[in-house]
């Protein structure tokens, strides 16, 4: 089992940042592609942004590409998601996942993550 926290959600005016970081305990050995996703209120779940186990291959969704940056740090078993020229429309609840099978991906798919943490919640105010 791996257990996941996120941390860093809060209330910012558009334009401005904010990292959002996902801690792992329990099973962390490493062997995990890990991924961002967000849930709006009324909207289905979004895929954000992932990156594979290694840190070469790394996906984003289209809506925050070139403002968002995802990143790993296997040794301290975490991972953060820096937020840029953020907008009313990234409001969210941000969720991390982990994915055991696919490590050498960085999935788009939900169903592909096996451990979910319990959100945090990011609002851009405009």
């Amino acid at each position: 089992q791996v257990q996941l926290v996120e941390s860093g959600g809060g209330l910012v005016q558009a334009g401005g940042s904010l990292r959002l970081s996902c801690a792992a305990s329990g099973r962390t050995d490493g062997f995990y592609g890990m991924g961002w996703f967000r849930q709006a209120p009324g909207k289905a779940r979004e895929f954000v942004a992932a990156i594979s186990r290694s840190g070469l291959t790394i996906n984003y969704g289209d809506s925050v590409k070139g403002r968002f940056t995802i990143s790993r740090d296997n040794a301290k078993n975490s991972g953060n998601l820096q937020m840029n020229s953020l907008k009313a429309e990234d409001t969210a609840v941000y969720y991390c996942a982990a994915d055991r099978l696919h490590t050498a991906e960085a999935s788009t798919r939900g169903s592909d993550y096996d451990y979910w943490g319990q959100g945090t919640q990011v609002t851009v105010s405009s």
